[in-house]
């Protein structure tokens, strides 16, 4: 297989903590792509538009899923700097249901920040870091490639404010808050000072040939971090950090624009899409104010309340971001 699939494979795998399943099912349908097609990788929109009649009888489950699959491969080609145009707006789009997606709860993400605490008190350098990475992740909402690549002169002087570089180039001041200002304090006392080579300008430096943490050794930090919480490691990512980050605070009542802005997302259609309110609340807040519901004040007894309601799945594959 090409080695821009298999790289987008391990992303899937590090930074969303895609499922076995999930990427088993990825790479059939993208080294079923690559047959029909030949250069996966440098398909142009015609080619695509052809591979999306010749998927037309599947399923729609099925063309959903292969369609998402190349959505987010040539996403994660421009993403990557490995060509400058997306051709895949063009595939089908079929309209299908599927779970929503895994969250923490706010207890869980205590579990993992005092482990992470408890093991930062000691001032060890692997400690430190772990506790800056994952304040960064869950307190600023940071993709995990977003977070790795954070430049040493990212870190915020006198303003709380990180600059991040995400999608497409695109830079965006992102709030840091006191917590992580200290995390990162710390962090930044006992980092390595003398460095040559790329790792030198990273904030997470490596000796590895990229010369920063690699989104590969993030995801298995987190896991092992989990385990050590008590948590279950499968449900731990950083993927799934920043979709926790986003539906705590649209629970918490943060405008949907802000959101948008926080998140990096160019269409807040994705913003939509991504954050997940809780299905109680949203019970709740229905029951309280609509004029039929039990805490109105009106008429309640024209049906039942929405007890074993939940939101709708929504169209399409996990999101990309």
């Amino acid at each position: 297989m090409a080695a821009p699939v298999e790289d987008f494979l391990v992303m899937l795998a590090a930074e969303r903590g895609a499922a076995a399943n999930t990427l088993a099912a990825y790479r059939r349908d993208l080294e079923g792509a690559e047959a029909m097609l030949g250069d996966l990788a440098g398909a142009d929109a015609a080619a695509l538009t052809r591979l999306g009649d010749a998927w037309a009888d599947l399923a729609p489950a099925s063309l959903a899923r292969k369609c998402s699959a190349l959505r987010q491969f040539f996403g994660f080609l421009v993403d990557e700097g490995v060509r400058s145009d997306d051709p895949s707006p063009g595939l089908p789009r079929p309209r299908t249901r599927r779970p929503l997606p895994r969250l923490l709860s706010h207890g869980e993400v205590d579990a993992l920040l005092r482990r992470a605490e408890d093991e930062a008190a000691g001032n060890s350098p692997e400690g430190l870091r772990m506790l800056a990475l994952l304040e960064l992740l869950y307190g600023s909402g940071l993709r995990a490639t977003e977070l790795v690549s954070l430049p040493l002169g990212a870190v915020p002087r006198d303003a709380p404010f990180l600059t991040v570089t995400g999608k497409g180039g695109q830079q965006r001041l992102v709030p840091v808050s006191t917590r992580a200002v200290r995390a990162l304090s710390r962090w930044v006392a006992v980092r390595p000072a003398k460095l040559s080579g790329a790792g030198a300008r990273f904030l997470f430096p490596s000796r590895g040939a990229q010369g920063h943490l690699t989104r590969v050794r993030l995801f298995q930090l987190l896991r092992e971090l989990a385990l050590r919480a008590g948590l279950a490691p499968e449900k731990v990512s950083p993927h799934v950090l920043r979709h926790a980050f986003a539906t705590h605070l649209l629970e918490g009542g943060a405008d949907l624009r802000v959101l948008q802005t926080l998140l990096g997302h160019a269409d807040i259609a994705t913003t939509q899409i991504y954050t997940h309110v809780d299905s109680a609340r949203l019970i709740a807040l229905v029951n309280a104010r609509h004029p039929l519901g039990p805490g109105s004040g009106g008429d309640g007894g024209h049906g039942e309340t929405l007890q074993n309601c939940r939101p709708d799945s929504l169209a399409e594959s996990p999101p990309r971001d």
